[in-house]
């Protein structure tokens, strides 16, 4: 980083921030929409909660795993950042180009259409693209300001997201009539378990724990990052495990199965069964608000990649410079001029679901690269180390490589998308970037 970033990029994002942007990011529509076609070929109650936990587990894994390379590296641009460092700086860039694309604009749009449609549902007659528009241009309009307005708006935001959630198990337990149901596990279970079903559903699940790696790509802005990445990223973690595996116990305690058996709008059903009629319309408000700290998260962290682009690159200078909050405000308005577009075209449905096997195959060269990084720099402090190393980076590997696996063979479309986006970024590379990198990247090159 140059001189005149340094100065600039003031490190203020403590672990408060940090931890709740981990949480805002890995809570989204996932938790309170994908049950429902999970209970269409799994009807145990013990599976299902089993599936959630395991995919808890397989997100943990991960995040120790990004803990030790982000104490170790603690610099804005995540995968860019690490697999820059430790593969090739080839490696890095196609990581960093999936994610400057689309790789949070994507996920971003996808939010705020979401909560466009629950507003409009709750209130007829709202435009829901017009509220998606205004929310997204909304919130990219506070991250322009100081890293106080930033840290409180997203700290309050996630936490009414989890109370919302909290206070939503608190009432099913109270409220609800229990349904029918043994939670005690059964021989027949670990059939299920072994099931076609069960291995679909957790593809699903994993998704749903997306973000448990957010903090890392705001690094250059968080204080202490060499103790305070890692404990975000587990602290966040266990936070939405915990509140993960509740929702669905209510959502199974207080809804029929058959109820909910392919049904999208869960929240929605269970809120119906728990509050009575008018349930539904509460839960659609409450859960369109909780969606707003899912959009700030990503808002916040997508820039920052693209910014870490821009400082090493002199293809992607433009958008180097900081505004007086030490915001990427080029990044920030380029990133929202790709939210604007897909939220009118309606088209990234299909660019989120190819992204997937991409993203996956970025997290999965991230993790090798704690076995690589120790056996090409054995005596390098290690600020941090992976607990439970070598076997959580191995758990999480192996879910991983089988998601990739079975994306490839009954996804083929996407994952070669994917795989030709990833082409296409490598292009890119030895044509317009190779030989054009600035002081400052072979600066952190000769550091690593």
């Amino acid at each position: 980083m140059n001189e005149s970033n340094v100065a600039q990029h003031r490190r203020q994002v403590g672990l408060a921030t940090a931890t709740f942007i981990v949480v805002a990011n890995m809570v989204g529509t996932g938790v309170f929409t994908s049950l429902g076609f999970q209970v269409v070929g799994i009807t145990s109650p013990f599976a299902l909660l089993l599936l959630w936990l395991v995919g808890g587990v397989y997100a943990l894994c991960g995040a120790l795993a990004y803990g030790e390379l982000a104490a170790a590296m603690p610099r804005s641009g995540g995968e860019y950042h690490f697999l820059s460092r430790i593969y090739h700086p080839a490696v890095g860039f196609v990581a960093g180009w999936v994610s400057v694309t689309v790789g949070f604009a994507a996920p971003v749009a996808a939010a705020s259409m979401a909560l466009g449609k629950y507003l409009s549902r709750v209130f007829p007659g709202l435009p829901a693209t017009g509220v998606a528009l205004t929310v997204a241009v909304a919130i990219s309009l506070i991250h322009f300001g100081s890293a106080r307005t930033r840290s409180r708006f997203q700290s309050l935001a996630t936490s009414f997201k989890v109370l919302l959630i909290v206070g939503l198990v608190l009432c099913g337990l109270i409220l609800a009539v229990p349904q029918p149901l043994s939670w005690m596990p059964h021989i027949r279970d670990l059939r299920v378990c072994a099931s076609p079903a069960f291995a679909v559903s957790l593809v699903y699940v994993t998704y749903s724990y997306s973000g448990w790696n957010a903090s890392v790509y705001l690094a250059s802005e968080v204080k202490e990052p060499a103790r305070t990445i890692p404990r975000s990223l587990l602290a966040g973690t266990l936070i939405v495990m915990a509140l993960y595996l509740l929702l669905n116990f209510v959502f199974l305690y207080t809804t029929p199965m058959k109820v909910l058996a392919g049904q999208v709008e869960v929240g929605f059903l269970a809120g119906g069964t728990i509050f009575g009629p008018a349930g539904a319309r509460i839960m659609g408000l409450l859960i369109s608000i909780g969606l707003i700290s899912s959009i700030s998260s990503m808002t916040w962290a997508g820039p920052r990649v693209l910014w870490a682009l821009a400082d090493e690159i002199r293809m992607f200078r433009y958008f180097a410079p900081l505004n007086s909050h030490g915001v990427p405000h080029r990044a920030l308005l380029l990133q929202l001029a790709i939210v604007v577009v897909l939220v009118l075209t309606s088209t990234f449905e299909t660019v989120i679901t190819y992204l997937g096997f991409t993203l996956a195959m970025s997290t999965f060269m991230a993790v090798v690269g704690v076995f690589v990084r120790r056996w090409r720099y054995p005596h390098v402090p290690r600020p941090f180390e992976t607990w439970g190393y070598p076997v959580t980076p191995l758990v999480f590997l192996a879910i991983t490589g089988w998601m990739l696996v079975y994306l490839l063979r009954f996804r083929p479309v996407e994952s070669l998308a994917g795989l030709a986006t990833i082409g296409l970024g490598l292009a890119v590379y030895f044509v317009g970037v190779r030989n054009a990198q600035t002081p400052a990247a072979s600066e952190q090159q000769s550091r690593s």
